[in-house]
């Protein structure tokens, strides 16, 4: 990873050790997220993966981060420590000690992901800092939906708190925390799957400093930022000099929303700025510059350096602005409840750029925005008073990926958040709905001479007869993926009734009762010209359902037998 000169014999023996211990810290953090995994009550954490675990020195810099997790909170929790050191003095902090947040400017962008970080001792002195984040099931307020006009009606607001002193929680918070959940035990017990994560990673490390015979970090840190640092420089010597620009146009809430960021390559980091993107919104679709950063950088590093390690000596090379006020830098109190509307779609619009730059190289648009269904049902949500269970339930899903330039896109899968999809029987375990369909959406890949992934279709009913509500936070409905360099666009999402209403995009609304919810994903971008597909992955495509003769013939214009 080093590009520097070879060093004599006992310097390379010396960085031999470090790469091994680097090489340990990381299994220490992934160990830390599986136990965080293992242990939470959420779907989010337990099926899909919504969490971030990491490492951090005494500076608060990110040295290690697990590879389970999102890049949403990995990226935008690597800064929220700094926000817990500045509030709690590293010099105060004791063993057993605990800290929380879901502040979205100091956390990771909204309500629903809870911050945990915790002090971690060896031998009686403090050598690092760990914490982790997930996603709970509910926060209260309106519930998992953009309506909210401020942050205020999202749901409990828990600045920077002791959660924990000497091992004792701290019952008065947990109390707070109950009273305004609408699943008072899906996250409590979430809660404390945090807290016993890091404490994971506190006993692993320890371990490992053990073994090794070092009493700090001090060297191994400093080994893990310059190297990461040096790595990066390197990847970004070998791009041009200059300044690209992407735009992309998103559906929005109540209308269209414009993305512009202006990529500027300089000879030792890269520049990202959103100046010209549309202003803040009125609704929750607005993200903070925390969660703005997160996926800007992780879309960068995919494509710029993508086998370097996530730490702080990568994200420091990569430099985000945006003017305040934008839906990318929305300030307090906005509304951010949706701000993964907005923070999913960044990775494209740096493509559009990067694209200019290193032509071949760079995927079609892909559907980006998660397509979750929040449901819910409970007294007075769906304007009805009656015996139905009441619930909340996020169930992960997603529509096709764009086309990549010498592969077809992936089907159903999400990029870039890289959440787990909820297997349907999990869903129907611990809410009272029934998935009556889920299967690929025909045709909702983009033409190319690489084909866009596929969206899915996805039919959904309360069990018992009873309406429930969905919180739709959906783009790619009016404005489709795009293809590249000749590729069609891929398929428009849409959400209905099975009786054929059509339902809006984002917003709660309600499926009256024994009405199902019928979702359709998109699908990917393709890549390269349609023409030029090899006839043989076009008669596949028919042969398994995933393209049409009809569309085969009009895209391609090849009949399959």
């Amino acid at each position: 990873m080093s590009t520097s000169p070879k060093s004599p014999a006992k310097s390379s023996l010396g960085d031999i050790r470090l790469q091994v211990m680097w090489n340990r810290l990381l299994s220490v953090v992934e160990e830390q997220a599986r136990a965080l995994v293992r242990t939470a009550f959420s779907t989010s954490a337990r099926e899909a993966g919504d969490i971030s675990a990491g490492v951090f020195d005494l500076e608060g810099r990110m040295l290690a981060q697990a590879v389970t997790g999102t890049p949403g909170h990995v990226n935008s929790m690597a800064r929220s420590v700094i926000h817990f050191i500045r509030e709690f003095p590293v010099e105060t902090m004791k063993p057993g000690d605990a800290y929380v947040t879901n502040d979205p400017w100091k956390g990771t962008g909204h309500l629903y992901d809870i911050v945990v970080t915790s002090p971690a001792f060896h031998n009686g002195k403090l050598v690092a800092l760990f914490s982790c984040t997930t996603h709970v099931v509910d926060i209260g307020g309106l519930g998992q939906s953009p309506d909210g006009r401020q942050v205020f009606h999202e749901g409990l607001f828990l600045p920077l708190l002791p959660l924990m002193r000497e091992g004792v929680i701290d019952e008065s918070v947990m109390r707070i925390v109950r009273a305004n959940v609408r699943e008072p035990v899906q996250v409590e017990g979430d809660i404390h799957a945090l807290i016993g994560c890091n404490g994971i990673g506190e006993k692993r490390l320890s371990d490992m400093m053990a073994e090794h015979g070092i009493d700090n970090l001090d060297e191994l840190g400093t080994h893990i930022i310059e190297k990461s640092r040096a790595g990066m420089i390197a990847a970004i010597s070998k791009l041009p000099r200059g300044t690209w620009k992407g735009h992309m146009r998103i559906d929005g809430y109540d209308a269209p929303i414009d993305l512009h960021a202006a990529v500027t390559i300089h000879a030792d980091h890269i520049a990202v700025d959103y100046a010209g993107t549309s202003g803040s919104s009125i609704y929750g679709i607005n993200s903070p510059m925390c969660y703005t950063e997160a996926y800007t950088a992780f879309g960068i590093k995919c494509v710029v350096a993508p086998t370097i390690p996530n730490n702080a000596g990568t994200l420091d090379s990569i430099l985000v602005t945006a003017p305040e006020n934008t839906i990318v830098n929305a300030l307090y109190p906005a509304a951010v409840n949706a701000r993964s509307t907005i923070g999913h779609m960044l990775p494209d619009v740096c493509f559009d750029a990067l694209h200019q730059v290193i032509p071949g190289q760079v995927p079609a648009e892909g559907t980006s925005n998660l397509w979750n269904l929040k449901l819910g049902a409970g007294h007075g949500m769906t304007g009805t008073i009656g015996n139905s269970r009441p619930f909340m339930v996020t169930t992960f899903h997603s529509g096709g990926t764009g086309a990549r330039p010498t592969l077809d896109g992936l089907s159903a899968t999400p990029f870039p958040s890289g959440v787990r999809n909820v297997p349907v029987e999990i869903t129907e375990t611990i809410a009272p709905v029934v998935v009556w369909k889920k299967e690929y959406r025909q045709d909702s890949g983009g033409a190319g001479e690489q084909r866009g992934g596929l969206g899915q279709v996805m039919e959904v009913e309360h069990r018992e007869g009873a309406p429930f509500g969905i919180f739709a936070t959906f783009e790619r409905v009016k404005y489709p993926a795009r293809g590249r360099d000749g590729g069609k666009a891929g398929g428009n999402g849409r959400l209905s009734l099975a009786s054929g209403q059509e339902l809006k995009a984002k917003g709660f609304q309600t499926i009256p009762a024994g009405e199902r919810l019928v979702v359709e994903m998109p699908g990917g971008g393709g890549y390269g010209d349609p023409a030029k597909r090899d006839p043989e992955a076009v008669k596949r495509d028919i042969r398994l359902g995933l393209v049409s003769k009809e569309a085969a013939k009009a895209a391609y214009g090849i009949e399959g037998n």
